[in-house]
């Protein structure tokens, strides 16, 4: 039930907000009286005109809230209402008040009517939250559905543009933005009117009036057992049939529950792509149009039942649901990151103060610590000055002492000096007579030795121009031998070719030289100068020639 009042009250804000015609958030008793009374009407929800009066009976005769026509709009209406009345009859009352305040002037794609089931669409997927807007994850949903419906491709890149283009101080549109957003065609070009509208009517029939699937098939009658084409509309808890798709003239329901099955048929007489739909009380046997349809069917049928086993909502309000808490999950982790961001934030503020109170503190300290260094460091200044003053005191009196001790060497050194000067004085006149003594005797040598002097110097004179006539003669006995050397080279040249001569004529004629130290050998001619070598090369020349002849 709580589901059922969030939807109403969605529909409901729209029409109270119409009629707050200057935007006060205030809307007169008397408007408020005729909407109460109309919602009663639509809702089939008992009106008491009394209870209204009592509930607004105050001297204040001006407008009224939203919050404080909230408690009694949820006292006497909602808590009320049963899920008995015509929905759609209550979202065209609450539609009919807003439309004509809202809904802008320009021209756009879609009808009236298009745009009404839009605003019903917008109210069963936008945040349960006032004011109310559809958000961008919603908008992409309805805007895929829409584009499957018409049988077109989904632009994701032209959708991610417009989103990056989005408002950044909304999070979402509000319904005559989505309706000016898909009626100015943006996300349906190149499709006509017609298309556009199919598609929104198939996407209202799913989301809104909870048509599962739809279709003609031909259905086999219980008592004259005849085949007729029937409209089939599946919804959650039940199949309904009709002659037309235009649902004006229903045929009758097919009820589902948790007991129903459906199985599949094999063909017979002439019907093909046969299925059974089994219920407690009845059998109801199906002919889809080709075998895609007929699975297509009997999977619908199988899914709704499945869910009707598990008692889960419709697929769509279910993915719906779905969406929706992971949204609410994303938005807690996000204000959850926030928060710890948050507190990451103070507590790092909070360490910034920390740090800037010890940066502050070791900044003095090192401030002190400074000052006592510098002080420390003149106070060990002053220690060292005392102490070089120290120490040179201390050398100061040990030169002082040393000078003493050094005086009083220099006095006896002087004392023993005068003595030596004295018995030196006295040798060195006993010195200076003996050397005028030598100076006479070195005077006569002197004498003699330059004598002698001059007499070598001259026969040194005498023996170099010896040696010169010497070399000269070299000279010209150097030049004779190169002579003879010459003349020998020439005769030895000349006694060479002449050996050679004597050679090839066999030893015939024979030059006459020096014999070899080494034993001799005995030829026919006698003792020859020939050496085993020589003979054994002569006899080898002989006997080549001797082959050759």
């Amino acid at each position: 039930m709580g589901g059922l009042k969030d939807e109403l009250l969605k529909a409901i804000w729209h029409a109270f907000t119409a009629l707050d015609l200057d935007h006060s958030g205030k809307v007169s008793k008397s408007q408020l009286k005729v909407l109460s009374h109309n919602l009663c009407t639509v809702l089939k929800v008992p009106h008491d005109p009394v209870a209204l009066e009592e509930h607004f009976r105050d001297d204040d005769e001006g407008p009224v809230s939203n919050q404080g026509y909230m408690p009694y709009l949820n006292k006497f209406i909602l808590e009320k209402v049963q899920d008995n009345f015509d929905k759609i009859e209550f979202n065209r009352m609450c539609w009919t008040l807003c439309v004509k305040k809202n809904l802008t002037k320009s021209p756009l794609l879609i009808t009236e009517e298009d745009a009404f089931k839009v605003w019903v669409i917008f109210n069963f997927l936008s945040e349960d939250k006032y004011p109310l807007i559809i958000v961008p994850e919603e908008i992409e949903y309805l805007l895929k559905k829409l584009t499957e419906a018409m049988g077109g491709g989904w632009q994701q890149e032209q959708f991610e543009h417009y989103k990056i283009n989005f408002d950044d101080s909304k999070d979402g549109l509000s319904v005559w933005e989505l309706i000016e957003l898909i009626g100015n065609g943006q996300f349906s070009k190149g499709m006509d009117r017609q298309t556009v509208s199919m598609a929104i009517n198939e996407v209202f029939n799913e989301l809104i009036l909870d048509v599962l699937k739809q279709g003609y098939m031909m259905k086999k009658g219980h008592r004259r057992k005849n085949w007729t084409e029937r409209w089939f509309v599946l919804k959650p808890n039940i199949i309904s049939y009709y002659v037309g798709e235009d649902l004006k003239d229903k045929k009758g329901d097919i009820l589902l529950d948790e007991n129903c099955c459906v199985e599949s048929l094999p063909d017979k007489d002439g019907k093909k792509c046969l299925f059974l739909i089994k219920c407690f009380d009845k059998t109801f046997e199906i002919s889809a149009s080709d075998k895609k349809k007929k699975q297509e069917w009997i999977q619908a049928i199988h899914s709704t039942i499945h869910l009707l086993k598990l008692g889960s909502p419709p697929p769509h309000k279910e993915a719906r649901q779905r969406r929706k808490e992971l949204r609410k999950k994303l938005l807690a982790e996000q204000e959850e990151l926030e928060r710890q961001m948050k507190e990451l934030q103070t507590a790092n503020e909070n360490k910034q103060q920390e740090l800037e109170t010890v940066r502050k503190i070791r900044q003095q300290m090192e401030e002190q610590v400074a000052q006592k260094s510098s002080e420390l460091e003149q106070y060990l200044q002053r220690v060292q000055e005392l102490e070089d003053m120290y120490l040179k005191l201390q050398e100061a009196l040990e030169d002082e002492r040393q000078a003493r001790q050094d005086e009083e060497t220099v006095r006896k050194l002087q004392a023993r000096l005068l003595e030596e000067e004295s018995s030196k004085r006295a040798e060195l006149e006993k010195w200076h007579l003996e050397q005028q003594q030598a100076i006479q005797t070195t005077e006569a040598e002197k004498q003699e030795l330059e004598n002698q002097r001059v007499l070598k110097e001259r026969a040194l004179q005498e023996a170099m121009e010896q040696l010169e006539q010497l070399e000269l003669e070299r000279k010209q006995a150097l030049e004779q031998y190169e002579g003879v050397k010459k003349k020998l080279e020439m005769a030895t040249s000349k006694t060479k070719s002449w050996k050679d001569k004597v050679a090839q004529h066999e030893g015939l004629i024979r030059l006459i030289e020096p014999g070899s130290k080494n034993p001799h050998l005995i030829t026919n001619w006698g003792p020859a100068a020939f050496t085993q070598a020589e003979l054994e090369e002569r006899e080898k020349n002989w006997k080549g020639k001797k082959n050759t002849e």
